[in-house]
């Protein structure tokens, strides 16, 4: 557990710590909604022969105790505060600027944190993150729209997901090849169940991400991505996906001609598990950021 001041509220933050100890941290890596840091051991594991990598368990999710309350959320600043105090944290630890990055909501947490601290990145690789086209994004923020957006089909398909199981096993059997797993690898989805999961006093197991929760992560898109891409001078690199990518930002944008210290890329045939799909991709983006 690492310890934070976040505005949204002083705690811990649980975290995979992959590398030697003795060396501060190189890179953090953050989930996407309903993950968990152990889902992307596959991916993050084989950077450890050369780099520190710390994947955290954001509020909510994996085995972070932080304060959950899906009441009255209307954007992830909350998220996006305790990555501030955790970057503040490993700051007071010593070391040099480091790479931030995460998959989807955790790619977009990144970009708000990075905005707020950017004196403590080298940089930002974002896979899939979510970036509204900027006209949706603006009425995002108006104040009736975290309430209207609980009828949205994913926010509440996450409220009808079910949440105990007999087992991970029988968790596992569930998911395996279906819905949004489709495309995932079985080690991969073996990695998000191990992690995903609590472990129940009448020895069933519950999501440790409830549904509630995941749901208004879905919500509450009532910040601005664009302002903290636009104020930000360190260098970004985004992964989107080909199909069904949820980054409105695409390669030749106007606003990219602008800021040339954005990059932006296809993925050929990748979706928005980008992540699980091409872990290769990944760790190269990954590498080639850190070294």
């Amino acid at each position: 557990m690492i310890a934070i001041k976040s505005r949204a509220g002083d705690g811990q933050m649980a975290a995979l710590d992959f590398g030697d100890a003795a060396r501060p941290v190189d890179l953090v890596f953050v989930h996407a909604n309903g993950f968990n840091a152990m889902t992307y051991r596959g991916v993050l594991g084989p950077l450890a022969l050369g780099l520190r990598v710390l994947a955290v368990d954001q509020r909510g999710h994996g085995d972070t105790p932080l304060r959950a309350d899906p009441r009255g959320r209307r954007n992830w600043h909350d998220l996006r505060d305790d990555l501030v105090g955790l970057l503040d944290s490993l700051e007071a630890e010593g070391g040099a600027p480091l790479v931030l990055s995460g998959h989807s909501m955790g790619a977009t947490a990144s970009l708000l944190a990075a905005a707020e601290r950017p004196r403590r990145l080298s940089r930002l690789v974002l896979f899939e993150p979510v970036i509204l086209p900027r006209r949706q994004a603006w009425m995002a923020r108006l104040p009736m729209a975290a309430s209207a957006a609980r009828n949205h089909a994913m926010v509440q398909a996450a409220l009808r997901r079910r949440a105990v199981f007999d087992s991970r096993q029988a968790a596992f059997a569930a998911y395996l090849g279906r819905g949004a797993f489709k495309t995932w690898p079985e080690t991969a989805l073996a990695d998000f169940v191990a992690g995903g999961f609590k472990d129940r006093p009448d020895g069933k197991v519950e999501l440790a991400c409830a549904p509630a929760w995941e749901a208004s992560n879905y919500a509450a898109q009532g910040h601005d991505p664009w302002r903290a891409a636009a104020r930000l001078r360190r260098p970004i690199h985004i992964l989107r996906a080909q199909h069904g990518s949820t980054c409105a930002l695409r390669p030749g944008a106007g606003f990219l001609r602008r800021r040339p210290n954005i990059q932006v890329e296809t993925t050929d045939g990748a979706t928005h598990f980008l992540p699980m799909e091409r872990p290769d991709l990944v760790r190269e983006a990954l590498l080639d950021a850190a070294v």
